[in-house]
């Protein structure tokens, strides 16, 4: 076997990275500085909702020994994901359109970068003759846009968003933890945003408590993906026909002038769902959305949240036949949740029966 030094294996762990389409990698030691800090005063205010799973797993998340013994530097990934035919901003004041987050319009990227990185991992043992490898794309309770500001990748900014001074922030995050003692990577110590505050005055909801702190119970992206219960009635106008996360606060980003084009086939937009009329998808019944969803991050959310979502975006929209006849065909839907906000949107266009 081919023996290398720390220095040569590193640069080929840079070239295969970049071989199998990461933009950029990064490597890190442990020391998250104030980030364990800063997640468990956001957990004691609540601001993480129904997301139990946050606060269910001790040091895990912020210390990665605890979660992979014997792990002492992580490798952090980004993979660019933007496109710049999608439209975003006429998606959005075309409020008969249904507005889907930007990173989900494709191929599911958990399974896209997981595969990768395990090729990665594999390599980089291959090579080193041994060692501990473990890959994560939101598979475990990891701190991954910390970890990446440690690894040189960008800074966290105003949006708690990771920011990459020549890549803005639509990229995706993926890590290797790792017992292999490679030399770590200059962290990103300096925050670029400056007195810009369009992030936060953009938010539909109001979600930003304030800089770099986000209060998921009124952000979109929860309501819409990770709540499952009954969205609060006083969020629903605001959320416009946001159907699937939200962009806004990387939409006004100054920084993402500098965003690279994606050059990944499996991120282009499939079933047209950069481009869908609200009524095409909310009549769409179970068995066609587990079809058009197969192999997305769509499918997360499942059927009956689909649903929900829709409707609310119907209720949000000019009033029409076509979207009260729409909404009709779901009043008497088996499910309590869907009948509760087609209820509610049929009442935005007084036609509650």
């Amino acid at each position: 076997m081919e023996s290398y030094s720390a220095g040569q294996l590193t640069d080929l762990i840079r070239e295969w990275a970049a071989e199998l389409g990461f933009a950029q990698l990064g490597i890190s030691d442990l020391d998250l500085g104030e980030n364990p800090a800063h997640l468990q005063r956001w957990l004691a205010a609540g601001h993480h909702g129904s997301m139990d799973y946050m606060a269910s797993h001790g040091n895990k998340r912020s210390q990665p020994e605890a979660l992979i013994p014997g792990t002492c530097r992580v490798l952090s990934v980004r993979m660019d994901y933007w496109q710049d035919n999608t439209r975003p901003l006429q998606i959005l004041n075309s409020p008969n359109k249904a507005y889907i987050s930007r990173y989900t319009l494709g191929r599911d990227y958990h399974k896209l970068l997981r595969k990768r990185l395990a090729t990665l991992a594999k390599r980089i043992e291959d090579a080193a003759g041994g060692g501990k490898y473990r890959a994560f794309v939101d598979s475990a309770p990891v701190l991954e846009r910390a970890l990446a500001e440690r690894a040189g990748l960008g800074w966290i900014a105003k949006n708690t968003m990771l920011i990459n001074e020549k890549a803005g922030s639509w990229f995706f995050l993926g890590e290797i933890y790792t017992d292999l003692p490679l030399t770590p990577d200059t962290p990103q110590l300096t925050k670029h945003c400056g007195s810009c505050t369009s992030c936060l005055d953009i938010c539909p909801t109001n979600a930003f408590v304030g800089p770099y702190e986000l209060d998921a119970r009124k952000c979109i992206s929860y309501l819409t993906i990770e709540h499952k219960g009954s969205i609060d009635p006083a969020l629903r106008p605001l959320m416009g026909n946001r159907i699937f996360g939200c962009d806004d606060c990387q939409l006004v980003c100054p920084w993402n002038k500098f965003s690279r084009v994606t050059d990944e086939p499996d991120f282009q937009p499939r079933h047209n769902l950069d481009d869908s009329e609200l009524v095409d998808l909310f009549n769409w019944d179970e068995a066609t959305y587990l079809k058009r969803t197969e192999g997305s991050a769509l499918r997360r959310i499942g059927h009956e949240r689909w649903l929900r979502n829709i409707a609310i975006a119907l209720g949000n929209a000019p009033t029409s036949a076509a979207i009260v006849d729409a909404l009709k065909t779901r009043q008497n839907h088996s499910s309590e949740l869907v009948r509760e906000h087609v209820e509610w949107a049929l009442q935005q266009h007084g036609r509650s029966d």
